[in-house]
């Protein structure tokens, strides 16, 4: 017998003992028996519950018809895929700590209800985020949406990294599509989903509202997501998220530089502030290259840390 079907042959006998062996110490196995003990041991104290729908459920005042069964539904399925996306849901309730207070005056100062800081969080999880299409940010903003919304997007600046500036363009965004449709929910669902996209499907299905419209299931899940987003992270302790204050990520002090000229050298200017490229791309993520090229002399606010 050659070398290699010795081989093979020797390997298959071993292989029948072990199954042979196995299929033994199964058949004779006892829960009480000492020293055969299950593989995997379950704690008792350990449950998985449903959740629990509120009854009162709305995206900016807009009331959620949960007396309809496939709403309901729904609404059922993004609780329990965020309440037992554990990992994800503490991320998030540590990320709001540090960005919610950049985004909370914004939305207010430009007439947009509160409620729509969790359409960032279920975007981009308040992370600067691309997503396969192109879209960039907190705020997921395709490249025309931003121009025209008045953001500066190019190799070198990207404001759609900026998260004031790409604040208050999603609010613009927001609020013409809320004057187009009537409805803060239709808002939300053409902030996904194109305004022209949503009206040509009203329009074809001769509906008035959100939770009437048959729209794909990404446009479909996306109010319920931010409904999810709302309802846990207002109620943290209610889907079982503890946390102390010092679990939670916050905004480090800076100093605004003014800037209307071109800068050769990011990191040199780093430096010469007093702090090191790294830690002044993190604040200024906008900033997409290693220059600032500033032909124009327009006038930039650089963050610099404390």
């Amino acid at each position: 017998m050659n070398n290699p079907l010795r081989i093979v042959v020797i390997i298959t006998i071993i292989g029948l003992g072990g199954i042979l062996i196995n299929a033994a110490q199964q058949e004779n196995y006892s829960p009480n028996d000492q020293g055969h003990e299950p593989s995997v041991v379950t704690d008792s104290n350990y449950q998985i519950s449903a959740v629990k729908i509120p009854d009162d459920l709305n995206l900016a005042g807009e009331k959620v018809p949960l007396e309809k069964s496939y709403i309901r539904e729904q609404i059922d399925r993004e609780l329990l895929v965020n309440t037992y996306w554990q990992s994800n849901a503490l991320l998030w309730l540590k990320r709001i700590n540090k960005y919610f207070p950049i985004i909370e005056p914004i939305l207010k100062e430009n007439g947009v209800p509160d409620d729509f800081k969790y359409l960032a969080v279920i975007e981009s999880n308040l992370m600067n985020v691309t997503s396969p299409a192109g879209a960039k940010g907190f705020w997921q903003i395709m490249p025309a949406a931003g121009r025209e919304f008045g953001l500066e997007i190019n190799s070198n600046v990207d404001e759609r990294y900026h998260l004031e500036k790409a604040t208050k363009a999603a609010c613009d965004y927001l609020k013409a599509a809320k004057e187009k449709f009537g409805s803060w929910t239709l808002a939300a669902a053409a902030y996904h989903a194109g305004i022209s996209g949503i009206a040509s499907k009203l329009a074809e299905q001769k509906v008035d509202n959100y939770y009437d419209l048959l729209s794909g299931e990404n446009t479909e899940r996306y109010v319920p997501r931010i409904l999810a987003a709302k309802e846990i992270l207002s109620n943290p302790e209610k889907y079982g998220f503890h946390f102390e204050e010092d679990d939670l990520y916050t905004l480090e002090k800076t100093k605004l530089i003014k800037v209307d000229t071109a800068i050769s050298n990011i990191a040199e200017f780093a430096l010469s502030q007093g702090t090191y490229y790294r830690e002044l791309k993190n604040l200024n993520p906008w900033l997409r290259q290693n220059k600032l090229n500033n032909k124009s002399r327009k006038v930039y606010y650089i963050k610099i840390p404390i």
